[in-house]
């Protein structure tokens, strides 16, 4: 046996406790950190050849490892753009120069600086731009992800492009022999009417006068006419100063369901073709009965709110009530997360270990969801912290003992020459 193998088999007992309670001391330091994963020390032996009659002692030493793949607690906020993931994945974010890295840190607010989306340790949450329609994913990289900043949806138009009216006509109305409502003939004879506002390219509002005519009993049939109401005669009828901006003819089984005509095209004046989907449409024995109308489109108006869905989508809310999509969150994703590299400000970037990033959206593909107002703790346990750190206070002592005894030892050696 060598004492001097002793002596430095005690230093790396020492050194291998001290990690340990390095890890153990930045766990409690950042128990209250939002996203912190905790951080826990691997031991490995390394063991010299030794013979039969002698030992020679070796060695300890420390890997330090990550829980990042285990979920922390959700604790639940006020705030809309507090994020957290419920589930598998990763905020890709940036720092000031653009290098992008992975968290699990979702406490984002708006920088008034630059109107980007910022984390408390200054870093970028980045998205999909679908202000202008969706977007896919790049399954295995960072491309197309940009800055989630709404200050340029302010006073954004939105024309309308799709709706939806469904209503029950009456079985029991009588069918219309005079002018239908699609001639625009001053004397046209219409069995219900109903109106509802879409908006143009510049987001004015424009009325539409839609008229439903019932024009055959059996087979059940009614005509949809549709009329800009700024063009309406002084009593508010007609004739209209323009023909009708959309026609359909609706056909109905026995039992009262459309069997025909289930989208109506509307040439919006000064903006685009509505398509009304009529598909819901029923003609049963009661009365005229709106049941659900909603047209797209907005007038411009100042954001007022954000509000962000369990799938990643980010909303622009108005202060007229309009709420257009304006960006897609999506998740990354490693194959090994718990062998991501830590970096300051509570991100990780990846490692030969962990593999390459993998993208894809909240909610699909097995991702988790995002849950808006809404923050994930740290995940650590102060209680199994404390233990171990009485753990590795003893395992310290013992290991000094060692050191101790060996010189101790190397001092009776030292006076044997004496």
């Amino acid at each position: 046996m060598s004492l001097y193998g002793v002596l430095r088999t005690g230093v790396s007992g020492m050194n291998a406790q001290s990690n340990r309670l390095s890890t153990i001391a930045d766990n409690i330091a950042n128990a209250g950190t939002t996203g912190y994963k905790r951080a826990w020390t691997d031991f490995s032996s390394l063991i010299l050849e030794s013979g039969k009659n002698n030992y020679n002692s070796g060695a300890v030493v420390t890997n330090v490892r990550y829980s990042v793949s285990q979920q922390g607690a959700l604790n639940y906020t006020t705030s809309p753009t507090d994020l957290a993931i419920q589930g598998r994945g990763f905020f890709a974010v940036t720092d000031a120069t653009g290098n992008p890295f992975l968290s699990r840190a979702g406490a984002f607010v708006i920088d008034g600086n630059t109107g980007n989306l910022v984390n408390s340790s200054g870093y970028t949450l980045m998205g999909y731009d679908i202000s202008n329609g969706p977007k896919s994913v790049e399954l295995n990289g960072f491309g197309n992800l940009e800055p989630i900043n709404l200050s340029n949806m302010n006073l954004q138009a939105k024309a309308s492009t799709e709706g939806v009216f469904t209503a029950n006509l009456p079985s029991t109305n009588d069918v219309v022999t005079g002018p239908l409502p699609s001639s625009n003939n001053a004397n046209a004879e219409t069995s219900v009417k109903s109106s509802m506002i879409a908006y143009d390219k510049l987001g004015n509002e424009v009325v539409l006068d839609i008229y439903m005519t019932k024009t055959s009993e059996s087979p059940a049939s009614w005509e949809m006419a549709v009329y800009d109401q700024a063009g309406a005669a002084a009593d508010g009828g007609f004739p209209y100063a323009d023909a009708a901006i959309g026609t359909q003819t609706l056909e109905f089984d026995e039992d009262g369901n459309l069997t025909s005509g289930d989208m109506l095209s509307i040439d919006i004046p000064g903006g685009e073709t509505l398509e009304l989907d009529v598909s819901s449409m029923t003609q049963l024995a009661t009365d005229y009965t709106p049941i659900n109308v909603a047209v797209n489109g907005s007038a411009p108006s100042v954001v007022s709110d954000i509000a962000i869905e369990g799938d990643g989508t980010v909303y622009a809310v108005y202060e007229n009530g309009a709420k257009l999509p304006a960006f897609r969150i999506p998740l990354a994703d490693v194959s090994s997360p718990d062998s991501l590299q830590p970096m300051p400000g509570n991100v990780f970037a990846t490692t030969t270990d962990s593999g390459a990033v993998q993208m894809g959206f909240p909610t699909e593909g097995g991702y988790g969801g995002v849950i808006s107002g809404a923050l994930e703790q740290s995940n650590v346990d102060m209680a199994t912290e404390l233990t171990d750190m009485i753990i590795a206070q003893r395992d310290y002592t013992a290991n000094s003992k060692s050191f101790q005894t060996g010189n101790e030892l190397l001092d009776v050696l030292m006076n044997l020459k004496r």
